[in-house]
């Protein structure tokens, strides 16, 4: 597929994303302490730990599903047209957060579709209820994306009549009909059955060799390893190892980090 995405920052202009000291705390529960990320144009970071580690905390964070109790997130240079910065640790409104989403588009772990509505109408919901795109502009759009994923014969279907490998080649769809700077995947195949798996990984793949700039939550260490520059693994809402993919799940330092690629990795 070729990238559309317009936002895509010019050649010279590296960083998409910072975020900076983010903290959550569900009462007493604390899900997530000081988390640093930096993410550049172009680049894969995969976030991985076990259940409850955070990691999709951070990625509803970035987008501004869930609001954090402090930290900032930056999106380009905020002192330049485009550019936006948020801090937590103030008041933000409404108007800051349709900012934030508008940035980036999520992939759901249960694809998240609308029932009620076909698949074409799904993708162009958000241009055209959203971001005010004409709507025949938006279509185009769709069909051309659609094809590219194999469902062009599907854009009447409803979310019902579809396998789960193809809703969730639909939810991918929807986010790249937005043209965000930054694509979110929450764990983008952990409700497929393993021989639906394949499909979307390769769409993700495809994307990651096309330049797409992405986060994903996965628990595919084998994925991981071949896709992104950059793997996180947290556990209990902190950082505990980062680094280029191969380094951390082929020979990691963390004594917490080794356990669990060992417990995984028969999936490496």
């Amino acid at each position: 597929m070729s990238p559309t995405n317009e936002s895509i920052p010019e050649p010279g202009v590296t960083s998409v994303l910072q975020a900076r000291n983010l903290a959550k705390a569900f009462g007493s529960n604390v899900v997530l302490r000081d988390i640093d990320i930096d993410i550049r144009r172009g680049q894969v970071v995969a976030l991985i730990g076990p259940s409850g580690s955070g990691k999709t905390t951070v990625l509803r964070s970035l987008n501004g599903l869930e609001i954090p109790d402090g930290g900032t997130v930056t999106f380009g240079d905020s002192d330049t047209a485009g550019g936006l910065s948020i801090d937590f640790g103030a008041k933000v409104g409404k108007k800051e957060i349709a900012a934030l989403r508008d940035r980036s588009a999520m992939v759901f772990q249960h694809y998240n579709l609308f029932p009620h509505m076909t698949v074409l109408k799904n993708i162009i919901e958000g241009p055209v209820q959203v971001q005010k795109r004409p709507k025949a502009e938006a279509i185009a759009e769709a069909e051309r994306l659609l094809e590219r994923v194999g469902l062009a014969d599907k854009r009447d279907a409803y979310p019902f009549e579809l396998s789960g490998g193809q809703q969730q080649r639909v939810g991918i769809v929807r986010a790249l009909a937005l043209k965000p700077q930054l694509l979110l995947f929450d764990e983008p195949t952990s409700a497929l059955d393993p021989e639906l798996v394949g499909d979307v990984l390769g769409v993700i793949k495809e994307l990651a060799e096309e330049g797409w700039t992405m986060v994903i939550v996965t628990h595919e260490l084998a994925f991981a390893q071949h896709v992104a520059d950059e793997v996180i693994f947290m556990d209990g809402g902190v950082v505990v190892e980062r680094g280029p993919a191969a380094e951390v799940l082929r020979a990691p330092t963390q004594e917490r980090t080794k356990l669990f690629v060992k417990r995984l990795q028969h999936d490496v």
